[in-house]
């Protein structure tokens, strides 16, 4: 859940606020009786977003755009096939990172995944896509 220390303080300090309302708008036991739950359910929603950690932070614009898979080789695939990871970015500039899991080697193309490719660094053709 995103934001969920956030909604609890949100929703804490409604709730301990509309039993506030409540208990000067309706005076006597039944304002009393509607407002005390909702004080209390408030007050322990409170403490609850208070003894919670920070939602982590995500990357930067910094860090995402100086993003790189490791240069490493991929084990073997199901039947001895040649493993191989393509990653694309989704922001512009889209860039493309091709890595090839037999020799390790890492190519940045500009743009889409491409329709075939072969690794510049063992000359494997690691996938063509059929028209």
């Amino acid at each position: 859940m995103r934001h969920l220390r956030n909604n609890l303080f949100i929703t804490s300090w409604t709730l301990i606020l509309l039993a506030a309302g409540i208990s000067v708008g309706l005076p006597g036991a039944s304002g009393l009786a509607i407002s005390a739950p909702l004080a209390i359910i408030g007050s322990l929603m409170l403490i609850w977003a208070i003894s919670m950690k920070e939602e982590p932070k995500g990357m930067s614009e910094m860090d995402i755009s100086k993003w790189t898979p490791e240069a490493d080789p991929l084990p073997p695939g199901a039947g001895g096939s040649v493993m191989f990871r393509v990653d694309t970015t989704l922001d512009v500039p889209i860039r493309t990172s091709i890595l090839c899991g037999s020799c390790g080697h890492l190519e940045w193309n500009d743009g889409q995944k491409p329709a075939s490719y072969a690794c510049a660094g063992c000359s494997l053709g690691l996938w063509e896509e059929e028209e």
